[in-house]
Parts: C-alpha cells; structure tokens; sequence
C-alpha cells in the first residue's frame, strides 16, 4: 500500500491529459460494472503506481501509471484461460496477440495492454467478465 495516494493533478502530471482519461474511462467502466476493493501501491521496477481492483483476496485486474503510460493488466488463472481460448476469434487481433505473447506464471497468465485510447473497451470489459460476474445491472 501506498502511504500517498496520488491526485488526479498528479497523475495527470504523470501520465498527461490524454492518457488519465483512458485511465479515469476505464475506472469508470470498471466501477459501473464491478463491486470490488481499490488497492493503491507501488508500481514496482517499471510502473510508479499500481491501482488493483481486488475481492476475496483475488485480483480482478490492475491498472499502471508511468511517465506518459498507462498499463492495463488482466491476469487469467487455468479455467480462465480455458474460457478465453473457447472464445478468442470472438475477440480483437490486438487482444489476441497480447494475450498470446503474455507470460504465463504459477499462478496465471499475465495479460498487460498498454492502450492509448478508449478502442479497446469493450473487449476489456468482456475479458473482465470471463473472470467475475458483474454487478446486476443498476437502473
């Protein structure tokens, strides 16, 4: 955990105006959709921050800020990558590479996108429900 939480002043300083809107329109979608625990924390070697979306002592997915960057991490476990891999043609070339290119560790396969726009979105969200059931629908 952080002892600071970064602003949005300060991640706009970041990242730049463009890119925190990518990062606060996937939030957004992320929130309207899923009922989950926010964790700050330090980015590690690569990232300055981390931003996971966590339940149950799981983690859904995670957001990333550098300079100028911003990370979208999905980490699919076994059955997860069974249910992605039934649907994949489903999905867009761009997910599918990075999802093929992705390492795959002990306890998952480590999928990390880098978007620069919002084009992605949708298939973020579709990724996001292979691995939780979202919210009911709010009216």
């Amino acid at each position: 955990m952080l002892e600071h939480t970064p602003t949005d002043q300060e991640l706009i300083a970041l990242v730049g105006e463009p890119l925190f809107e990518v990062w606060a329109t996937l939030c957004s979608a992320i929130d309207e959709r899923y009922d989950m625990n926010r964790q700050w924390a330090s980015g590690g070697k690569a990232w300055e921050y981390e931003y996971k979306y966590r339940r149950g002592g799981k983690t859904l997915c995670a957001l990333y800020a550098r300079k100028n960057c911003v990370g979208f991490m999905v980490i699919f476990g076994e059955s997860e990558r069974a249910k992605f891999e039934a649907d994949r043609d489903t999905f867009s070339e761009e997910i599918q590479r990075a999802y093929d290119d992705a390492r795959t560790y002990r306890d998952g396969k480590w999928v990390m996108f880098e978007p620069s726009d919002t084009s992605l979105f949708e298939d973020f969200m579709r990724l996001l429900a292979i691995k939780r059931k979202p919210n009911v629908s709010r009216k």
